[in-house]
């Protein structure tokens, strides 16, 4: 698909995930390519400087390496009963940041925190169900695109087997997950389009930083918490971007 796209003769490429980045970057040497949503764009290999990358890449970035203890430390505060908390992610070197992050973290909460690795959406189902019987348990959920494809499927997982659980996008929470913390990926689609936007007036990739979010809210689904028998702080529901009822 890759080869039949720039058979078309386009004159900037836009990208969405690693795995689709990866994929570009090895067939495209000579027209810009923009990433939109990437973890870890130097650990991944797609650029060596943030403020002035070199070659033909530049773009957005999604979340800090400590993002992970920051997603446990809210998971901590909305349901301070778990004990054992699962990440759920793809293996692939950008996640592993999050979940060294959140075991530095979890060390001193006196949490459990555990890798839940998944290479498909065939495994996530079996994966969750062994988790769950874990005493006082709880779930993040990293982003990637299994997990982003498999959302509906997580959601309702960590609904039946009733794992308070943290998402990295709002669409998670809005769904029926119990909270999300994340930037605006709608938003940051309209950045990428602003940087295409210049490199089609003449811009070069190494004229346009690397961006990483500077806004992250918070999105928490009342109805959800009820259903896991929890009651939100008030103080943390003040801080909260949106609450759906």
């Amino acid at each position: 698909m890759v080869r039949e796209l720039l058979s078309l003769g386009p004159d900037v490429v836009v990208s969405n995930s690693n795995v689709v980045t990866t994929l570009l970057q090895s067939e495209v040497r000579t027209i810009p390519l923009v990433f939109v949503s990437v973890s870890d764009p130097i650990g991944s290999g797609f650029v060596t400087d943030l403020a002035r990358p070199t070659g033909n890449v530049t773009g957005f970035a999604n979340f800090q390496p400590t993002m992970g203890s920051k997603w446990l430390d809210i998971l901590r505060q909305v349901a301070p009963q778990v004990e054992n908390v699962g990440l759920l992610l793809h293996p692939e070197p950008p996640n592993i940041g999050y979940l060294v992050s959140a075991e530095a973290a979890a060390a001193s909460f006196n949490i459990k925190l555990v890798g839940l690795a998944v290479q498909s959406g065939a495994e996530i189902e079996g994966v969750l169900a062994k988790f769950a019987a874990e005493r006082s348990a709880g779930l993040i959920v990293a982003p990637n695109v299994v997990t982003f494809a498999n959302s509906d499927l997580i959601i309702g997982l960590a609904a039946q087997h009733r794992l308070p659980a943290i998402y990295p996008f709002a669409f998670y929470a809005k769904a029926g997950g119990l909270i999300s913390y994340g930037f605006d990926a709608v938003a940051q689609f309209q950045q990428g389009a602003e940087y295409v936007n210049k490199l089609l007036r003449g811009a070069r990739p190494t004229d346009l930083p690397v961006q990483y979010p500077t806004k992250f809210d918070v999105v928490v689904n009342l109805k959800t918490a009820k259903a896991l028998g929890l009651t939100i702080p008030e103080s943390f529901l003040s801080l909260a971007d949106e609450v759906l009822e």
